[in-house]
């Protein structure tokens, strides 16, 4: 299994940079787009009258934004996480313990994929109240992230089960 398994588990790596890859300029130009349609919308009110869109496609970016970010944090071991009653265990219980853990982040990601689908397909008769936009594109970053988040995380169970990597330490 071993000669079959470090193999993919370095083209799933590489798969996985590469979606690193794309995923932190958007966040970079989600967050240079909100700092220009907010200093527009504050010039605006300022000085003509307000650019009613400006609220609008702030909130979606920054909801964007959240989610994609939390992805890449996802993906580097930034979230928050209580790892000392783990770190006490000895070697091999200290995986088993890594492994159930990651198992159950990868069936919360796979639950968030569906109800974030089945969530926006609820929203998808709705649109913005000023761009007439359909609800879809905004909440489809729900399913999208947590798909994402599902792939590190199956990377993540790969990566113990062959090299019993250490999840705690974050990735760079």
């Amino acid at each position: 299994m071993t000669k079959l398994a470090r193999p993919l588990l370095g083209f799933l790596q590489r798969i996985e940079r590469g979606v690193d890859a794309v995923i932190e300029p958007t966040v970079f130009l989600g967050m240079a787009a909100l700092i220009g349609v907010i200093t527009l919308q504050i010039i605006s009110r300022v000085l003509f009258s307000a650019v009613g869109w400006t609220e609008e496609v702030a909130r979606f970016l920054l909801v964007w934004i959240t989610f994609l970010g939390a992805t890449l944090a996802f993906q580097r071991g930034r979230h928050i996480a209580v790892t000392f009653a783990v770190d006490a265990l000895p070697g091999r219980l200290r995986q088993v313990a890594r492994i159930a853990a990651t198992l159950i982040v990868l069936a919360f990601m796979v639950a968030l994929v569906v109800i974030g689908y089945r969530y926006m397909q609820v929203q998808s008769f709705q649109k913005s109240a000023s761009m007439r936009l359909s609800m879809t594109y905004v909440y489809a970053v729900i399913p999208l992230s947590a798909a994402l988040m599902g792939w590190y995380a199956l990377v993540d169970l790969l990566e113990l089960l062959v090299d019993g990597k250490r999840l705690e330490e974050p990735k760079l």
